[in-house]
């Protein structure tokens, strides 16, 4: 079974700095960094910027500088420090880019590539899903503008969400917890999910996640509390919250599971078992009334995308038509 894992290092508590011109982040060159990804392959964090941007500078005395940042920049990241001004030829994604003059305070191509019109410095770019996704994000960006960013591409949430709703929900978890409504949504145990749904039948929600996995606080916080989707789910579901890293031995299905290395990493054997085998933090499984396995959502949900899909099987729909039929009749209703 193929076992998709991405490790987080927590970083929010760091504030060491390292004085450096360079701050405290192991800048790579385009070409060392792409050399690398073809082994093992990792989002680019592009910084860019030129001599003559006070800005920039900055930003590499602070937040590149605060040693928390850097280490984690450093483990999730091929970081590359991109003058927006320089005179070499660089190779990117296999094409060439060259200076548009060799006159000083001109844009190299490259530069023009990733940002159009709006030359502005400075700027960072999150490359992922192997050259697929870019996220432009322009100025000064502290730690706390950082933050949702950073995860946002790490924890692959740019696959299921844009990224201002990401950030609206990150703030809301981490920064100003009271600011949104949300309606109190049952959760149970799986054991007392299982007992429950024996004797009144209802479908499971299994929500897995760790505790070293930022974007599954914000879904825990955020979503499944979203007045769009809490009613829901209490009427037509048992939600469970599970950890991956749960410590129980669990029967399911005459099944018996437990906590073992899982590629190397301590994960109870149950997750491996209701992802299908392909497990990322978070993952929402599924499961109909004979606790069968209807769907696996993976990655970070907004409520405004889960509510269809668990209306979608709430409602049995699945039953007597394709997703794309129903999908199209309730963005039709919900205009």
């Amino acid at each position: 079974m193929k076992i998709k894992f991405l490790f987080i290092l927590i970083f929010f508590t760091s504030l060491s700095f390292a004085q450096n011109e360079n701050g405290a982040v192991n800048w790579l060159t385009f070409k060392e960094a792409q050399e690398k990804n073809k082994i093992i392959p990792k989002p680019f964090l592009i910084d860019v910027y030129t001599d003559w941007c006070g800005w920039c500078k900055h930003m590499m005395k602070t937040t590149y500088s605060n040693q928390g940042f850097a280490q984690y920049i450093n483990t999730n990241f091929y970081p590359i420090k991109f003058d927006a001004e320089g005179k070499d030829t660089i190779e990117y994604n296999g094409e060439k880019y060259t200076p548009t003059s060799i006159k000083p305070r001109t844009p190299h191509g490259l530069a023009i590539k990733f940002l159009g019109n709006k030359l502005s410095y400075p700027s960072t770019i999150f490359v992922g899903n192997n050259f697929e996704f870019n996220l432009l994000s322009q100025g000064y960006l502290d730690e706390k503008k950082m933050e949702p960013l950073l995860i946002f591409i790490v924890e692959n949430v740019f696959k299921t969400s844009s990224y201002e709703n990401f950030e609206e929900r990150f703030n809301k978890t981490f920064v100003d917890t009271t600011a949104f409504r949300k309606k109190e949504v049952k959760t149970y145990a799986l054991k007392e999910a299982l007992a429950l749904q024996k004797k009144q039948p209802k479908k499971l929600l299994i929500n897995i996640y760790t505790n070293f996995c930022n974007s599954c606080r914000v879904m825990n916080k955020t979503t499944f509390t979203d007045t769009l989707v809490a009613d829901y789910i209490n009427k037509n579901f048992y939600l469970v919250n599970f950890d991956a890293e749960s410590n129980d031995t669990i029967v399911f299905n005459n099944e018996i599971f437990y906590k073992q290395l899982i590629d190397g990493f301590p994960f109870n054997s149950f997750v491996r078992k209701i992802t299908n085998g392909y497990l990322t933090f978070p993952s929402i499984t599924i499961l109909d009334e004979e606790l069968n396995i209807l769907n696996v959502l993976n990655n970070y949900q907004h409520p405004q995308f889960l509510r269809p899909v668990i209306m979608y099987f709430g409602d049995n729909e699945y039953k007597t038509k394709k997703w794309s039929d129903f999908y199209q009749q309730y963005q039709t209703k919900n205009k």
